[in-house]
This record gives structure tokens, sequence and C-alpha cells, in this order.
């Protein structure tokens, strides 16, 4: 009873284990986040009608250094219709001043680029420079669909910027993501956990209840065995042998006495 009952809470750890494993990418390796250089609003972001520079390609600008930050999530798990923010930062080595133009990620399945899943948001600067031999870090605020799938995904993000009315671009991020349903108490994630939990304290009762009936059955004591009495009876052959003695007689009188 108790290896059978063993053998099924493993099984359904083993089925829960790889039903809910989710891969996680890594956060970041160290890196100092550069300080900026104003508010959102002195920076002038603007997020309506602007141009989606993700059919243009320009190449970096030499000197110029990328960093990305997600400061509230190490784990990069975006949740499906909900806004994510993440920080780029940048450093210019340069011998010019550069000026912020916009900020813009897409999404990509995993195995292939080529494959577009969704052009995130453009968040577009009026008012955002860098000068030389200076750092600066500037807020990217996006979100998925509310209709994508939960899974892997890949993230690429891109900021444009010019120098001497040149354009550039650099690829601040290229890795993964994790998309999963929107957060509340009645997500499937949440329902499942839930019902395991509560079947598994279910079969850990009834083996406990199984135990304990074993140790009960186990200590009772077994009921003694009554002693039946009943007549005497006597050997013929001993009669026999005593016949005609004072023993013999002694007995015949007795019955007849009692007769």
């Amino acid at each position: 009873m108790s290896i059978r009952v063993f053998s099924v809470f493993l099984a359904l750890i083993l089925f829960s284990s790889s039903f809910l494993q989710v891969a996680r990418c890594q956060s970041d390796p160290e890196t100092d986040v550069v300080e900026g250089t104003g508010e959102a609003g002195d920076l002038g972001i603007v997020n309506d009608d602007v141009q989606d520079f993700g059919s243009d390609s320009f190449s970096p600008a030499p000197g110029i250094e990328t960093v990305c930050v997600f400061p509230k999530n190490p784990s990069k798990v975006v949740a499906a219709g909900e806004e994510s923010e993440l920080l780029v930062g940048m450093k210019n080595d340069g011998d010019s001043s550069l000026n912020i133009i916009a900020i813009q990620a897409s999404v990509h399945l995993p195995f292939d680029h080529r494959y577009l899943v969704q052009n995130l948001s453009v968040q577009a600067f009026n008012n955002a420079t860098v000068p030389p031999s200076a750092q600066a870090t500037f807020p990217y605020i996006f979100g998925v669909s509310k209709f994508m799938q939960p899974g892997s995904f890949d993230l690429v993000g891109i900021i444009v910027y010019e120098i001497d009315q040149n354009p550039f671009q650099s690829t601040f991020y290229n890795g993964t993501i994790e998309v999963t349903e929107p957060g509340g108490l009645l997500s499937v994630e949440s329902v499942f956990l839930f019902c395991l939990g509560i079947a598994l304290l279910a079969l850990l009762g009834f083996w406990i209840r199984g135990q304990i009936q074993n140790l009960s059955k186990k200590t009772k004591r077994a009921p003694k065995a009554k002693v039946e009495v009943g007549t005497a009876t006597t050997d013929a052959s001993t009669d026999e042998w005593l016949e005609g003695t004072a023993y013999s007689q002694s007995l015949s009188s007795k019955s007849k006495k009692k007769k």
C-alpha cells in the first residue's frame, strides 16, 4: 500500500515538473548603469505618429557602446498585454555629440529571426543628446500583444541616433524573453498549482491514515482462549486394577449415598 502511494506521489511530481518547466534566461552580467542626462520630460519623449525604423538599417557608429538592463525584471519575464520597462545605456567615446532619435524593439521566433512575431512601439526623442566622453540612460517602455501565446521569444532592440546629421543605429539587446499569461490569481498556472497542491495533500492524508490503521492492527492483542471444564472420566483399566480394593469400595459407597 505505502509503495503504491509513494509511486503515485512521485509520478505526480515528475508530471508537474515537466509540465511547468519554463526556460528562463539568465540576467545580464554585472554592469554599471549609466546616469541619465535628464527626466523624461526634458528628453522630449514622443510616442504618437513616429516613424517606424524597422525597415531602415544603419551601421553602428565607432566609439559608441550600449548596455541594456531590466531594472525591475532581471529574469526577463514579460506578461502578455502588460507594460514592461528596460533601460538603455549609451557611452559616447567619440569626438562628436550624438542626438538620440528613437528606440524600437521587435519580437522574433527564437530559432529564426526572419520570422517576425510583433513590431513593438517606437519611442522617439526630440531633445536627447550625449556629449563626447559622456554616458546617459534612456528608458524604453514596451508591451507585447495580449493575444501572444506564452513561450520563449527573442527580443531585438535598437537605438537610432545621429552624429553630424548622419544616421546610425546600435543593437542594445538581442536575447531571450519569456512571455507569460497576464498575471492574476486565476491564471492557468496558478489554478493548476493550487489543484496539484490539494491533490498531493489529500494523497498524503490517505497515506498517513493507512499507516495509522496498519499500526493499530499490529498492536491489538489476541483474545484469550476459553478453557472448557467438562466431567472427569475414569480410565477403565484403572478401575479394573483397583477392583476389590478399599479405594474401590469407598467409591462405590459414595456413589450409593449420592443416589
